[in-house]
């Protein structure tokens, strides 16, 4: 089968829920919007909501009904009670929620392009989700600094009892998505494009300096990853931060056994 172009997928995308009689809205999300078409690269998918009138959330969510391209979906995957991960045979992917505007409620919408809107519920979850978002908490680094801290310890110790699995999660995730929050709100870049839901995302391109450390530190063995990111945090977040939870991260130190990491 041919490999069809980005906006191939989304032209036969926004024609499929076009079709769809109880289907109301469309709403590209990330690198789909027509905003963010810069960021598109070979890896790119389509993310989006679509959205039901009031009580035919159910018929949208029989997506194999609707979807374009039907006899090209390899799998049809789903991801809590509206979410779904939909695998074509050449490889693209489209990630979305099938919903109504009531249950998409609490969707935070970022670098979105609404495409149908029959209705007007995407213009009113888009104004309250600018509300939400102007009602979020202020970053907070050193409460973020923090949790980086007991995280690894916290997961040092479950891998020492035997609990490897569970252990390497804490450290490689949780950890690790404080440190970046931290990083991010501390170390000014020039990168623009930064990620508001997932702050991860084009870290490299952002920290070129401090990327490759951190993705050393993570394809290590559980403890050896987590005594790198106390070391990394040390390094990068400390120097002229009073803010910095300086005796926690000695408290760590000391009660994992790890020699001095400043």
């Amino acid at each position: 089968m041919p490999v069809r172009s980005f906006d191939d997928h989304t032209a036969a995308l926004v024609a499929a829920v076009r079709a769809h009689p109880s289907a109301v809205g469309l709403v590209l999300l990330g690198s789909a919007a027509r905003s963010e078409a810069g960021r598109r690269d070979e890896w790119s998918d389509h993310d989006f909501f679509v959205i039901a009138a009031d009580g035919k959330g159910e018929e949208v969510r029989d997506v194999r009904s609707w979807l374009p391209d039907p006899e090209r979906v390899v799998t049809v995957a789903r991801e809590g009670a509206i979410g779904f991960a939909v695998l074509y045979d050449d490889g693209h992917l489209m990630e979305f929620a099938a919903a109504t505007g009531a249950e998409l409620g609490g969707a935070t919408l970022v670098h979105h392009d609404v495409v149908i809107d029959e209705d007007g519920t995407l213009a009113a979850l888009v104004e309250s989700s600018g509300r939400r978002a102007a009602d979020e908490p202020q970053p907070d680094p050193a409460n973020d600094a923090a949790l980086v801290l007991v995280k690894l310890m916290v997961g040092v110790g479950r891998a020492r009892r035997g609990e490897v699995l569970s252990g390497g999660e804490i450290v490689r995730q949780w950890a690790v998505k404080h440190l970046v929050l931290a990083i991010r709100a501390r170390i000014p870049t020039e990168v623009r494009d930064r990620e508001a839901i997932d702050p991860s995302r084009r870290f490299e391109a952002a920290y070129p300096q401090i990327a490759p450390r951190l993705a050393a530190a993570l394809a290590a063995p559980v403890e050896e990853a987590a005594r790198a990111l106390h070391a990394l945090a040390r390094d990068v977040l400390e120097p002229g931060w009073e803010e910095f939870p300086s005796a926690t991260a000695d408290v760590v130190a000391a009660r994992l056994g790890w020699a001095s990491t400043t």
